[in-house]
C-alpha cells in the first residue's frame, strides 16, 4: 500500500458487527430481573449518541451507570467479540496485517477490549486510540478516564490532530463521530460503513457508502485478496427461496434481491441484465432469450432437483455455471410416495372425502395391504433407489427400469424394458428427469399395458404422463388409483387457479408440486446450493455443476488463480502456457477438465504477474470467459 494512505477505522459496528457495550450489558445484566428493559435503554442511548442527538460523554455516563460491570466480565466480552468481527474484515485479514503501519483504530469504545481483538489482525497497540475504564479496588468499573479527548464530543478529530498523521486520511465508520473527522477538515474521505448498521443520517454525509471493506479496497485499487467486491455482486432469488439461502448469500456480502413468485420470460429478460447470480426453483424458465440479456451472469442456482427449466447449452456457451440440489429433497419425495401408495391401496382418500360429507362407508372392498405387492420404479436415480430400499423394508417386491445401467439395492430386480415393468407391477412410481425423451413416456398405449386395477404415482415431471390417457384409464376402471404431484401446466403462484382434467376423479390424489416441500428439504437445499455457488465464485470449484466439467480444487494459497473457460478445441492449454512462459510467469498448479462443448482450465500462478499477460490470456481464440481470483 502507498505510504501516503492512512486508514482510520472505527471499532463498534465497523470492525465488529456489534456495539461492545451492548454485549457487555448482556453479560453484566445476566440474571437481572429488569435485564431486558435495561438492555433496551443501553441500545437507545447508543443510537442517540451515534446520531449525535445526545453528547457522547452523556451517552457514556448513562450506559456505564446501567451496566455496573466489572473487570472479570471484560474477558467474557473479549471472547464474545472475537466471534463477532465483521465478515469483510475477516476476509481481508491479510491486507490489515500487511499494512499495519498505516491502519489506526480510533474509537469511542475502550482499549481494554479493543486491543485484544484488533491485535489478531496485526493492528499495533500504539495505533489504537480509545477510552480507558477506571476500576475500583474490587475490579468494578466506576468511571472512565475523563482527560481522554475520546470521552468527549468531537474527540476523534482532536485525537487525530494530536497524532499528526501525514498523507491522505480515509475514515471508515458507521457513526456521526466518524463523520465529524471529515467535517473538521482532517480527512480526505469519509466512508459510511453499512455492513452491520445503516444510519441514514450518517450515510447522507458520506463521500461513499461502503457496504463492506472489500468495496473500499476495490475503489482505492488496494484489494489484494478478492478480484471484485462482494457487495457489487447482485443476486436475484425467485420463487420463495428458503430464508436460510437468502441469509447465507447476504452473509457472504452479496447484494440480494428476493422475489416471491416466478417471472415470465419478458420480466426476467429485463431484470437479469445486472444480475451476477440467479436463484430459481422449478417454475422459472431460463431460456436462450433470457440468457442473451444476462450480460453479467456468472452462475445459476436451481433450488430443486431438476434443471430442465434452464437452457443448459446456452449457459455453457456463455460460461455460466449451473448448480442444483440433486440429493437434498430425496427423503421428502420418497416419504410422500410411500404415503400415497398406502393411501391409494386402501382407498383412504375417497373414504375421508365421504366422511367430510357425512357418509359412513365401512367396508374392506378394494382395500389392500402393500406387503407382498409388486412395486415398479421407473428411474432408479437418488429418489428411485431410496424408495426401493424403504418399500422393500415394508415388505414390497421391488422391480425397476432405468435407461442407464444401475446397481440394484437390496433384493430389487432390474427389468429390461419399461413395458415389462408396466405389465408386471401392481404399483408404478415414476422418478425420471425432465429430458425431452421423457415427454409422454406413459402415453395411452403404455397406460393400457399396466395391470388392471394397478396404481400410478407421478412425483417426477408433469409432461411424463399423457393426462387425457390417464383420465380415460381412471374413468374406465382400468387403473385403480393415481397420485399426481406435477402437471404439464402449473400456476405461477398461489393466487392463480389450478385447472386439470383430473379434478374430481375417484381414488385420485392431486397435490400442488410439493414432493420436496418439507421444511427439512427446503433447508437442506437452501444450504447446499448457495454453498456450491460461493465455492465456485471464491475458488473456481465446479464440483456438482450440472453443465461444467467437474473439478474439485485444492485451497488457493500464496498464489493467484486464473480461470479460463473456452470452447473445447485443441491447443488452448498450450496457448495459455505459451503466454505464461512468454511473460516468465511461474505455474504453481494447473487443472484441466473438458466436456463435449467446453474446456475449463484453472492455473495457479506465483503472485507476481504482468497485467499485459492477463490481457493476452483474454484474447486467446475460443475464450468464453476469463476470471481472476486473488
Amino acid at each position: 500500500m502507498s505510504q501516503t494512505k492512512k486508514f482510520i477505522i472505527d471499532f463498534d459496528s465497523t470492525f465488529t458487527q456489534v456495539e461492545a457495550l451492548d454485549i457487555l450489558g448482556e453479560i453484566s445484566l445476566s440474571g437481572d430481573p429488569k435485564a431486558e428493559e435495561k438492555l433496551q435503554a443501553i441500545k437507545d442511548i447508543t443510537d442517540k449518541g451515534m446520531e449525535g442527538s445526545v453528547t457522547f460523554r452523556e451517552s457514556l455516563e448513562l450506559r456505564l451507570d446501567i451496566l455496573k460491570a466489572n473487570k472479570a466480565q471484560i474477558s467474557d466480552l473479549i471472547d464474545a467479540l472475537k466471534k463477532k468481527v465483521s465478515k469483510s474484515f475477516e476476509r481481508n485479514k491479510e491486507f490489515l496485517q500487511e499494512n499495519a503501519d498505516d491502519i489506526f483504530i480510533i474509537s469511542n469504545g475502550f482499549k481494554d477490549f479493543i486491543i485484544p481483538i484488533v491485535a489478531d489482525y496485526g493492528i499495533k497497540k500504539e495505533n489504537v486510540f480509545a477510552n480507558e475504564f477506571v476500576y475500583d479496588e474490587s475490579g468494578k468499573i466506576v468511571d472512565f478516564n475523563r482527560d481522554n479527548p475520546l470521552s468527549k464530543n468531537n474527540g476523534k478529530a482532536e485525537t487525530i490532530k494530536k497524532i499528526n498523521l501525514e498523507g491522505d486520511i480515509y475514515v471508515i465508520g458507521d457513526g456521526y463521530t466518524d463523520y465529524e473527522i471529515k467535517a473538521s477538515g482532517l480527512a480526505n474521505k469519509f466512508y459510511a460503513f453499512t455492513e452491520n448498521v445503516h444510519r441514514p443520517k450518517v450515510a447522507s454525509q458520506a463521500d461513499h457508502v461502503a457496504p463492506s471493506l472489500d468495496e473500499i479496497l476495490y475503489i482505492n485499487k488496494l484489494n489484494t485478496k478478492f478480484s471484485y467486491p462482494k457487495s457489487r455482486i447482485k443476486v436475484l432469488l425467485l420463487e420463495n427461496v428458503h430464508p436460510i439461502g437468502v441469509e447465507l448469500l447476504k452473509e457472504e456480502g452479496y447484494q440480494v434481491e428476493v422475489v416471491s413468485s416466478a417471472m415470465s420470460e419478458e420480466e426476467l429478460c429485463e431484470k437479469i441484465q445486472n444480475v451476477s447470480i440467479l436463484g430459481i426453483r422449478s417454475k422459472t424458465n431460463v431460456t436462450k432469450k433470457v440468457l442473451e440479456n444476462a450480460n453479467r451472469l456468472i452462475a445459476i442456482g436451481a433450488f430443486c432437483i431438476g434443471t430442465n427449466q434452464i437452457d443448459l447449452e446456452t449457459c455453457q456457451e456463455k460460461g455460466i455455471a449451473v448448480f442444483n440440489a440433486p440429493f437434498s429433497n430425496t427423503r421428502s419425495v420418497v416419504e410422500m410416495a410411500i404415503a400415497e401408495i398406502i393411501f391409494l391401496m386402501r382407498g383412504f382418500f375417497d373414504k375421508s372425502v365421504n366422511m367430510h360429507q357425512g357418509k359412513w362407508d365401512k367396508s374392506a372392498s378394494g382395500s389392500f395391504e402393500i406387503r407382498g405387492k409388486k412395486l415398479g420404479i421407473v428411474g432408479y436415480g437418488n429418489i428411485g433407489a431410496q424408495l426401493s430400499v424403504l418399500a422393500e423394508n415394508m415388505g414390497m417386491n421391488v422391480f425397476y427400469y432405468d435407461v442407464i445401467e444401475k446397481l440394484a439395492l437390496g433384493n430389487a430386480t432390474k427389468l429390461d424394458s419399461l413395458d415389462q415393468l408396466l405389465e408386471t407391477c401392481d404399483i408404478v412410481s415414476l422418478h425420471v428427469d425432465g429430458r425431452k425423451d421423457n415427454n409422454c413416456l406413459l402415453d395411452k398405449k403404455r397406460i393400457q399395458k399396466m395391470k388392471k386395477g394397478a396404481i400410478l404415482v407421478n412425483l417426477s415431471r408433469g409432461h411424463v404422463v399423457e393426462i387425457e390417457a390417464l383420465k380415460e384409464a381412471m374413468e374406465s376402471g382400468h387403473l385403480g388409483g393415481c397420485a399426481v404431484d406435477v402437471f404439464p401446466e402449473e400456476p405461477k403462484n398461489n393466487s392463480e387457479p389450478f385447472v386439470s382434467e383430473l379434478i374430481g376423479l375417484p381414488n385420485t390424489i392431486l397435490t400442488p408440486h410439493i414432493g420436496g416441500s418439507t421444511l427439512e428439504a427446503q433447508e437442506n437445499i437452501a444450504r447446499f446450493v448457495p454453498g456450491k455457488i460461493m465455492e465456485y465464485i471464491n475458488t473456481g470449484n465446479t464440483f456438482n455443476s450440472v453443465n461444467f466439467p467437474n473439478i474439485q480444487l485444492p485451497f488457493l494459497k500464496d498464489a493467484h488463480r486464473l480461470i479460463h473457460i473456452h470452447q473445447n478445441e485443441p491447443g488452448v492449454l498450450a496457448k495459455i502456457n505459451q503466454i505464461l512462459a512468454n511473460f516468465e510467469i511461474n505455474i504453481v498448479g494447473q487443472y484441466l477438465k473438458t466436456n463435449e462443448k467446453i474446456g475449463y482450465v484453472i492455473t495457479d500462478i506465483d503472485k507476481a504477474y504482468s497485467p499485459d499477460a492477463i490481457e493476452a490470456l483474454k484474447t486467446i481464440p475460443g475464450t468464453i470467459r476469463f476470471r481472476m481470483l486473488y
